[in-house]
């Protein structure tokens, strides 16, 4: 039986490499290539995919802004199809956000071509796939400790754009604001705004 593939990355270079490669498996047939998060359920069902090999950093909307949105959509919409998050990004709350919002596996794109393909096949037979390194630092590093309301704003944060900006965006006041980048602060042990955001990010909690 032949496994119907559909790859979501935004840089065609790696949607092309990667299709050469899982093409030379006899089992596994790439059918749809997309290079953004919001176009991947559409997509996945017109051409009645088994399996969409989804980076996480890849564009999006508002609904859907990345590859692990584009896992909860597929879970929601499409819940025959399973998905593989394949990123450069190996961070533990990636990991434990991917698993959440529904992903089968979570792998790295440096995996070798013939571990992929296995991974791909054990995600279509129902299997969990996660790498052993990022699950044992997930364990160890815990849970996201901060709210929705502190990951939307820390994201806008990362701009280093003025809290008056960050209110905008976010539809909140000032002081709401502040009172939420204080906390999230606090939480990832930081000084500033700044600094909490690119703490949040490598850590994979936004």
């Amino acid at each position: 039986m032949t496994i119907r593939l559909l790859l979501a990355d935004d840089q065609a270079l790696v949607r092309g490499a990667l299709a050469a490669l899982l093409s030379l498996e006899p089992d596994l047939e790439v059918v749809a290539e997309v290079g953004r998060a919001d176009d991947v359920v559409e997509a996945a069902v017109a051409a009645g995919v088994d399996v969409c090999l989804l980076d996480i950093e890849m564009p999006g909307d508002a609904a859907v802004p990345d590859g692990i949105a584009a896992a909860a959509a597929l879970r929601g919409r499409a819940p025959g199809v399973r998905s593989l998050v394949v990123t450069t990004f190996g961070r533990p709350g990636y990991l434990r956000r991917a698993l959440e919002a529904g992903a089968s596996g979570f792998v790295v794109k440096d995996t070798p071509a013939s571990e992929l393909a296995e991974a791909v096949r054990r995600v279509h037979a129902g299997l969990r796939v996660v790498d052993p390194l990022l699950a044992g630092e997930s364990l160890a590093g815990g849970s996201n400790p901060l709210t929705e309301r502190e990951v939307e704003v820390l994201r806008v944060a990362l701009d280093g754009v003025p809290v008056a900006r960050i209110a905008e965006r976010v539809h909140l006041s000032p002081g709401t604001v502040r009172n939420y980048l204080s906390s999230a602060i606090g939480k990832t042990g930081t000084a500033t705004r700044v600094e909490a955001a690119r703490v949040a990010r490598d850590r994979g909690w936004i």
